[in-house]
């Protein structure tokens, strides 16, 4: 397992082994999945080497557009947090070349737990 077991409130931890069997076709052979957690219908993934954000599409959620983001392209990011009449806290990532991109969390997602998992991929450097 990797940097962060758990993620609580409203977005809910997803089952690694499932979410490894599921991306194992566009994972690299020795890659690991650190964490994973789902934001409603969408999958945040956070490996060893990049962040896929898998965002469910449509009715039934078969189509699916999957980001590959290397933890080099990723030049900064950012949580807003909810306040008192927020709904949703927000991430951004400001990406090399790239506008920034924006998704919504929970309210109650783990917004340190988030911070230390992009700050591990992002500054860590081996």
């Amino acid at each position: 397992m990797g940097l962060l077991s758990g993620i609580m409130g409203l977005t809910s931890d997803a089952d690694i082994d499932e979410v490894r069997s599921d991306l194992d076709p566009m994972l690299l052979p020795d890659e690991d999945v650190d964490l994973a957690f789902r934001v409603v219908r969408d999958l945040f993934v956070f490996t060893d080497l990049r962040l896929i954000i898998v965002d469910k599409q449509g009715m039934t959620g078969r189509k699916r557009h999957i980001q590959s983001i290397p933890y080099r392209a990723i030049t900064m990011f950012a949580i807003e947090t909810a306040g008192n009449f927020d709904v949703d806290s927000e991430l951004t990532l400001w990406l090399s070349g790239q506008p920034p991109l924006l998704r919504q969390l929970s309210r109650r997602a783990d917004i340190a737990g988030i911070q230390r998992a992009l700050a591990h991929g992002v500054l860590d450097r081996k």
